[in-house]
């Protein structure tokens, strides 16, 4: 998901006048990588580039590599996910990535968390549709 149209919260605070043509909103949260990243990997372990091949069907299509991998050395950090050195036949040597039981118990705490925040979406959609137009 691009930003490269504007923010526009950014530009309201600097008088720029709003216009579909100009802004996106994106509303998926800063920290989506993480929970996307360990779910990817739970179904199977994978290798970065995998990876990012893998997660782009979260809306992830042009993700940096670096930011990958900076998400994946943070994440091994905190015991959300592990790594081990896997050679292939006359390849190079790849890290291999796979959850671990508390990166199992940090989706199981998101997945939560997003059943209670679709109910809050549902409902802004729902009061949203409600209204064909504002009143002139």
């Amino acid at each position: 998901m691009s930003d490269e149209m504007g923010n526009y919260e950014d530009s309201f605070r600097k008088g720029v006048p709003w216009s579909t043509a100009n802004y996106t909103i994106d509303v998926r949260p800063k920290n989506w990588l993480t929970p996307v990243a360990l779910l990817t990997l739970r179904e199977k372990s994978s290798y970065g580039y995998e990876l990012m091949d893998r997660i782009a069907q979260f809306g992830y299509e042009a993700i940096n590599p670096g930011t990958l991998y900076r998400a994946l050395r943070h994440m091994e950090k905190e015991g959300l996910c592990e790594s081990e050195w896997e050679t292939s036949n006359g390849g190079p040597a790849c890290r291999m990535y796979s959850v671990t039981d508390a990166g199992e118990a940090y989706l199981g705490s998101w997945a939560e968390r997003c059943k209670e925040y679709q109910q809050v979406l549902d409902s802004f959609y729902l009061a949203y549709a409600g209204k064909s137009s504002r009143a002139s």
